[in-house]
């Protein structure tokens, strides 16, 4: 099953890039919502390699995911691999420049059962698939909104004069 998403950003290619590469954000974010994120390599800067372990509860049972960063090509793409019980899969983010002020996020997720009961959880998001394509196209503007608020925060920080 795959699912693709794409969102135009008022941002240059780098600082998209930099925003969703910000990995430590997102592992921030997964414990907000009560996640257990743990680093398998400690690499900082990201590089290929780089791992995380998240566990989490979903409909009623703990699990544990797995990740790796398998392809990292600043500024333009990273690949990361997936993988938990009988499902594996990736993930691939892609930005193409469109001007040197805005570019393009693609978003690309792929998954794939390895066992039976992982083809009828695919199957039944097969289902929806419409609903989870939505919510990555929501999650992608909300990542686009607050690039754009930064950099406006930026622009009037550069447009303040200092005091002195």
């Amino acid at each position: 099953m795959k699912i693709v998403a794409r969102q135009d950003i008022d941002a240059p290619v780098e600082d998209a890039f930099a925003r969703i590469t910000d990995f430590r954000s997102f592992e921030r974010a997964a414990m907000r919502r009560g996640a257990q994120v743990r680093r398998s390599d400690g690499a900082d800067p990201p590089q290929v390699g780089a791992g995380w372990e998240v566990s989490f509860r979903y409909r009623g049972r703990a699990r544990l995911l797995r990740l790796t960063l398998s392809r990292f090509e600043p500024p333009e793409m990273f690949l990361s691999q997936m993988q938990t019980e009988g499902l594996e899969g990736q993930c691939l983010a892609e930005l193409t420049a469109l001007s040197p002020s805005r570019c393009r996020l693609r978003v690309e997720i792929e998954l794939r059962p390895r066992t039976l009961a992982a083809r009828l959880l695919v199957q039944s998001m097969k289902l929806a698939k419409g609903r989870l394509r939505k919510r990555l196209q929501e999650r992608l503007q909300d990542l686009a909104t607050g690039l754009d608020l930064n950099r406006d925060r930026k622009a009037a920080r550069r447009r303040t004069p200092r005091a002195g």
